[in-house]
């Protein structure tokens, strides 16, 4: 198959996030649950019908919502679909913090078809982005533990999407002096 459409890929890891906030607003916790767990699932369905292989952070997502959200459901608590991020966070850290003390870069790994940077970049820019993802663990644990349920929704989205683009755009400096010498060029 042909290259896969930009749009692909946000719709797939975002869309059932909007999806969950606007059933979550409209309906409660329990159907935006259970939305949640469609939306996740079509997504990697859509996903695989177009590109013809199965991405790998989509469908692990995939099985931790359909976890945490089928305990949230069976038990009517909602500290499952709450602690969802903190494990995909807590995820993110194992691969790219561990494989940076294994002195392996998961991170360049997934990222390196979009930018180039020396091994020196890519280790600072894991370190960076490990640390990052400690820190919206804790975030998202405060969050859920001190506010409203509303609150963590919104914490959620658009809250954590903004804070990680500020972030990933922080990061501009970094990757400017770290890029190799063709990709200056372009």
């Amino acid at each position: 198959m042909g290259k896969e459409p930009a749009w692909l890929k946000p719709a797939v890891e975002y869309g059932p996030l909007a999806i969950f906030v606007a059933i979550y607003f409209s309906q409660g916790l329990m159907p935006a649950t259970i939305a949640l767990m469609i939306a996740t699932v079509v997504g990697v369905g859509l996903s695989y019908a177009i590109s013809r292989k199965l991405p790998l952070m989509p469908v692990v997502t995939a099985v931790i919502v359909l976890v945490f959200g089928g305990l949230t459901l069976w038990l009517h608590d909602d500290t499952f679909i709450k602690m969802k991020p903190t494990i995909i966070y807590a995820l993110f850290v194992l691969v790219i913090g561990g494989g940076l003390a294994m002195g392996k870069l998961a991170l360049k790994k997934v990222l390196g078809h979009a930018i180039a940077l020396d091994d020196a970049g890519w280790r600072k820019l894991s370190l960076r982005v490990a640390l990052f993802f400690v820190a919206m663990a804790v975030a998202n644990e405060i969050v859920r533990h001190v506010m409203s349920t509303d609150h963590w929704v919104l914490w959620k989205m658009p809250g954590s999407l903004i804070i990680t683009l500020v972030f990933m755009l922080a990061q501009g400096p970094l990757i400017l002096r770290h890029q190799l010498p063709e990709e200056k060029k372009d």
